[in-house]
């Protein structure tokens, strides 16, 4: 029953989307930065405690899938949401923010989708973790190489976040995962269900934000953020099975590509851009569309996997 509630993403993603946009004041707490810190280090520990020592010793025996995830994601997305800006002709708020949201590494929902999808949760793990800390040099340069500005990144801001978002949650994770196992076993079966509704929470905390502009430019925003993360999840895929890589390793690739770190887009958007109000509200789109698109191929994978021969899959699948 947890299992299937769980899979059933998508569905709570749109609900709670129509609650924050209908009725913004009452998810407008949860849109302060110490509680969305709670929520996403909450949502990695979860994720940690799938994880072993070994499957990290195993991906640091293939550093490639790593860095062919790691050039996908500073390549496919910045160049993809500069041609959608032009594409369709946004205005400066728009092109501006879809573009930040282009060049800002990999989302921590991507592992949350990763695991929905049984791919290679510790994979999907390590190329969010290189692809933050990278952020504090690749995403200024690249936003003002698509952008035309210059956008200063806080560095603390950028290491603090990878800390308590990432390492330390998914550290204990994997701690608790050794030490105590029979807590995790009991934990475990709620554990992903959780996770999923702590993705909605964050998602519809970012909606309920910019409710209003949303509901004004709605259908422009949805289809600039469609085409970019789709076609991120497309390009990434493909991307990876040009280079070798099948099965598991495609699906973490694809999904690490087309998932952002939309809420560091917002933070950016505010700080730097105050005469373009409305850049940060493409990162409110994009943090829920790429989750919504995300979990529904997620459900599709894992509705599809046990069809699949297991032969062809080059990395072994994390027990839960």
């Amino acid at each position: 029953m947890l299992q299937q509630l769980t899979l059933l993403f998508p569905l709570w993603m749109i609900l709670t989307s129509a609650m924050a946009l209908y009725w913004p004041e009452w998810l407008l707490p949860l849109n302060q930065g110490s509680v969305m810190v709670l929520i996403l280090a909450f949502i990695m520990l979860c994720m940690g405690l799938t994880l072993t020592f070994d499957d990290f010793r195993r991906i640091a025996r293939m550093p490639k899938a790593v860095a062919v995830g790691f050039v996908a994601q500073y390549s496919i997305m910045p160049l993809l949401s500069w041609g959608i800006a032009y594409a369709l002709n946004l205005p400066p708020d728009f092109a501006v923010g879809l573009i930040l949201v282009g060049c800002c590494p990999g989302g921590t929902a991507s592992n949350l989708v990763t695991y929905i999808a049984k791919a290679d949760v510790a994979l999907s793990v390590v190329m969010t973790v290189c692809s933050t800390m990278a952020a504090i040099i690749l995403t200024p340069l690249l936003t003002q190489l698509f952008a035309v500005a210059l956008v200063p990144v806080d560095t603390w801001m950028l290491f603090k976040q990878t800390l308590q978002v990432v390492i330390i949650p998914v550290i204990l994770g994997v701690l608790l995962n050794r030490w105590a196992p029979q807590l995790v076993q009991r934990v475990m079966p709620i554990a992903p269900l959780l996770s999923v509704l702590g993705v909605c929470m964050v998602c519809a905390a970012v909606f309920a934000a910019n409710a209003e502009s949303i509901l004004n430019h709605g259908s422009q925003l949805i289809l600039a953020a469609a085409l970019l993360h789709g076609g991120g999840f497309l390009l990434g895929y493909y991307f990876a099975h040009i280079v070798g890589y099948q099965s598991q390793s495609a699906r973490t690739i694809s999904i690490e590509v087309g998932m952002q770190n939309s809420g560091l887009a917002i933070v950016l958007a505010k700080q730097t851009f105050p005469l373009l109000p409305l850049a940060p509200v493409v990162g409110a789109v994009s943090a829920v569309m790429h989750s919504l698109l995300g979990s529904l191929l997620a459900v599709l994978w894992r509705a599809r996997l046990p069809q699949q021969q297991t032969s062809t899959v080059e990395v072994p699948e994390i027990q839960s």
